[in-house]
């Protein structure tokens, strides 16, 4: 059984993430730490309300899998300087604060246009923060760079929900190499990240595309016998049950006769 701390978790992806892990077989205890109070509860579920700005070492205790989910917009930040707060300085130090404590696997979201020489401001902070993480020498990073985000948000951003009609037009003419652009739903990027933590690349560091992000599924579990095999159907006691047992004599008579000489040697005497 797993363990896992989910960071962004009253996000789009991290709302339907918390769900997932929750209704999940494969993890026994599941840790939110956010800025605020969550709606959803579960028994698996302990949420931890902290300032990101004052996390520590005593706010993170061990887990298998950490799946980072913060990010904002320019226009919600409201500058340069608090962007790169949510989408590079905040990710960071919880990668360095989850490797001092042990944590196996780090799963952030990224953005598919991310790359730090990009001329896109948005593009580059991301690309930026992948360099980074990389550097940290985790024991395990998994970076998810998904396309536009579908799904019911707490606010409505006119410019995402434009691109979203759009691209629900566009998405069956993106073939080939443009599959990246394709919007995807939140819950699958959900689904995506927990299928990376159990049955992902092993290597040190992996990136996972959109389009590839979009066929991520849970493998099917070969379903076991309903009944165990019983030991009579092991054993077939009912091919014994059909024999006769041999008749005991009622009388056993110790026949002298039939006893040969024995020698002794001297030596034993």
């Amino acid at each position: 059984m797993r363990s896992a701390i989910v960071v962004g978790a009253t996000g789009l992806v991290g709302t339907e993430l918390v769900k997932l892990l929750c209704e999940s077989d494969e993890y026994i205890s599941i840790t939110a730490i956010t800025r605020r109070k969550l709606e959803y509860e579960h028994p698996k579920l302990t949420i931890k309300i902290r300032s990101f700005d004052e996390l520590g070492e005593q706010d993170f205790d061990f887990a298998h899998d950490l799946y980072c989910c913060l990010g904002t917009t320019m226009k919600k930040a409201g500058s340069r300087h608090e962007f790169e707060k949510v989408d590079f300085e905040y990710p960071l130090q919880i990668a360095s604060l989850a490797k001092k404590k042990g944590v196996m696997h780090f799963i952030v979201i990224s953005a598919m246009s991310a790359n730090e020489k990009s001329s896109i401001y948005y593009s580059r902070v991301k690309g930026k923060l992948e360099q980074e993480l990389i550097k940290l020498d985790l024991s395990q990073l998994s970076i998810v760079r998904p396309s536009l985000l579908v799904g019911d948000r707490n606010e409505f951003r006119f410019g995402e929900k434009m691109g979203e009609y759009s691209l629900k037009v566009l998405n069956p003419l993106l073939i080939g190499p443009l599959k990246n652009f394709r919007s995807i739903e939140a819950k699958q990027v959900a689904q995506a990240m927990i299928v990376i933590a159990l049955h992902g690349k092993k290597i040190p560091v992996s990136i996972y595309e959109s389009s590839e992000l979009a066929k991520l599924e849970m493998p099917t579990k070969v379903q076991e016998d309903e009944e165990p095999i019983s030991r009579e159907q092991l054993f077939n006691w009912d091919k014994f049950k059909e024999e006769e047992p041999l008749p005991l004599d009622e009388e056993v008579v110790f026949d002298k006769s039939k006893l040969r000489d024995i020698k002794v040697d001297n030596d034993l005497k």
